[in-house]
């Protein structure tokens, strides 16, 4: 299944502050547990999730700081702020609101199948 950019962009940063709550983390650890937490669906790449963590840290919701473990590269990590953990909180209200509507607008709706217009219920070539 293709996601369309929308909402890959909707719910990315509620994705990443979700991320976050976890514990501090680094970009590609972020990456790849976004790929782990979606089984394989998502596949994010450094030039969506770095414009995104810097976006973050400008607002406040994020804290970055440059580290080098032993024995592992210098990397920077970053972690939530208070008003980060605020805006998680937001977030999760707000899917929680969207998530719970079309879950009621869906129910009644028959799945659609392969080559089914799930807006008419009928069937469709596509062109």
């Amino acid at each position: 299944m293709q996601l369309t950019k929308d909402l890959v962009a909707a719910s990315a940063t509620p994705l990443v502050l979700a991320i976050l709550s976890e514990g501090e983390n680094y970009g590609y650890a972020i990456l790849k547990r976004v790929n782990e937490l979606s089984q394989g669906e998502l596949e994010w790449t450094d030039g969506m999730l770095y414009p995104l963590l810097h976006r973050l840290d400008r607002l406040g919701l994020v804290e970055a700081e440059w580290r080098t473990p032993e024995g592992q590269r210098r990397r920077r990590y970053y972690r939530l702020t208070n008003d980060g953990h605020a805006a998680l909180d937001e977030q999760r209200a707000q899917w929680t609101m969207i998530t719970t509507t079309l879950k009621r607008v869906w129910e009644d709706l028959p799945m659609p199948g392969p080559g089914l217009d799930p807006m008419a219920g009928a069937r469709w070539e596509a062109s």
